[in-house]
């Protein structure tokens, strides 16, 4: 991995991309992002301050825990400019991450014993299986084509005051 020496306080695009592990195209898209910045010199060329270094590091380990890049761009924004971020920066953001990322290993581990339930039966019924038809509320009742024909014909004979949705969309 090249070095940088201290003295250089900037980094072309591809010293970043060489020292991060991250495509230029990467660097770019974060840039588009918001996530990191950089200035233009006079010729048009990208100049990153080091610090986007340590925030491009920040962006790949949330993204691979499977933090959006809107929420990394938000915790970002909490960091003062120029500024790497620390150990306890990361400690501080994570934190507020790990309800969100717990929610998200409840719904895998659900969905993925409804997918061995699914193996096993074997339907793929649009009508009754719980993957390709999640939280089916009308799914016992009315099928969708039926239900839209009749919310239509009833909201063509009720004033609009007067119209309320089914119970079970509430």
């Amino acid at each position: 991995m090249p070095q940088i020496p201290e003295k250089i306080h900037e980094l072309t695009v591809g010293q970043l991309a060489a020292r991060s592990g991250a495509a230029v195209s990467a660097l770019h898209f974060y840039e588009s992002k918001g996530l990191i910045t950089s200035r233009r010199t006079t010729g048009n060329q990208r100049r990153y301050h080091r610090d986007a270094l340590r925030r491009v590091a920040f962006v790949r380990a949330a993204q691979r825990v499977g933090i959006p890049l809107a929420t990394i761009r938000e915790a970002l924004a909490q960091l003062p400019e120029e500024r790497t971020p620390t150990r306890e920066d990361w400690a501080r953001l994570s934190e507020a991450w790990r309800s969100e990322l717990d929610e998200r290993i409840k719904q895998l581990g659900r969905l993925r014993d409804h997918l061995t339930d699914c193996i096993g039966c074997g339907c793929l019924s649009l009508e009754n299986c719980v993957l390709s038809n999640p939280d089916d509320v009308f799914g016992e009742r009315l099928t969708g084509s039926r239900l839209l024909v009749e919310r239509a014909a009833s909201a063509q004979h009720t004033p609009r005051e007067q119209q309320r949705e089914p119970e079970d969309c509430r």
